[in-house]
């Protein structure tokens, strides 16, 4: 039997930071593999809006919106009841202080989460701050950003140069200093997370950082193969469950149009007796 773990708290984050130990989370947004996430013993589930692209079939992650993620979040939540779970805010969600707080609240009512998230640093230190001072943990979000894709120019690494590095751990202390628990480091070199993650005292997850942070993530969909339209460089493949499954539609397709499936051993049986009662009643008929 799986050994089920006590679920990791918002002080646990800040202890785990300060002893440097360093704890593993998957981002999911459906029952089933947040389910196989607890069973193996993940720490940390992240319920991201990258389910646009992972699930919905999305180019990005803009479309996906707030009742979306609280769907999403409430399947996670049924599938890993005791894993320490945040959602992120949707593309849209967070653009006024009232606003991400009236979004915020009902991601963590509706969608059952520890956590929610949003992206930006100084520019956005207010709404951080209105958000937390309303009593909704809030994370943010520094590096690449994938609300601001359009922006970018894609998803593309950040912190190439010494300038565009002090500009994020600028923004690292300023989602401190507004009052988030914690910070996502993503796409940039190790060195710059690694800066990032000295920078503050406040939980810290990576995504592409190496292993900057106290925590890894990794998108679930990503290290399991079932995500195959494109791989980042950063994400390393465990199994691969897009040609397992590929595989197992092709063969049944195959049994099906030859008649081997349904066979005797997958159908259900009628004693005889009652096969030639119904037989003799439908020549009656």
């Amino acid at each position: 039997m799986t050994e089920i773990r006590p679920k990791l708290t918002i002080p646990d984050l800040a202890i785990k930071k300060a002893a440097g130990e360093r704890l593993a989370m998957v981002a999911v947004g459906e029952a089933m593999s947040a389910a196989w996430a607890e069973r193996a013993g993940i720490d940390i589930i992240g319920i991201g809006d990258s389910l646009g692209m992972t699930l919905h079939g999305h180019e990005n992650t803009l479309a996906i919106t707030v009742d979306q993620m609280i769907d999403h979040a409430k399947a996670v939540r049924r599938g890993a009841p005791n894993t320490f779970t945040l959602v992120s805010m949707p593309y849209g969600s967070y653009g006024t202080a009232d606003m991400a707080i009236i979004n915020a609240t009902r991601l963590i009512k509706e969608g059952g989460v520890e956590a929610v998230k949003l992206q930006g640093g100084r520019e956005i230190a207010h709404i951080i701050e209105a958000v937390a001072s309303a009593g909704v943990p809030v994370i943010s979000h520094v590096g690449l950003l994938p609300h601001r894709v359009h922006q970018l120019g894609g998803f593309k690494m950040q912190g190439r140069t010494a300038e565009a590095a002090l500009k994020i751990i600028d923004n690292a202390k300023a989602i401190e200093e507004a009052g988030a628990i914690g910070l996502e480091i993503e796409a940039m070199p190790y060195e710059v997370g690694k800066a990032v993650d000295e920078a503050v005292d406040i939980f810290t997850f990576s995504i592409g950082a190496g292993s900057a942070g106290t925590c890894q993530l990794l998108n679930g969909y990503d290290l399991i193969g079932a995500f195959d339209t494109f791989k980042p460089k950063f994400a390393k493949r465990y199994g691969n469950i897009a040609e397992v499954a590929e595989n197992a539609f092709k063969a049944y397709a195959e049994d099906v149009r030859s008649g081997a499936f349904p066979d005797e051993d997958h159908s259900y049986k009628m004693k005889a007796e009652e096969i030639a009662k119904l037989e003799a009643a439908l020549k009656r008929d």
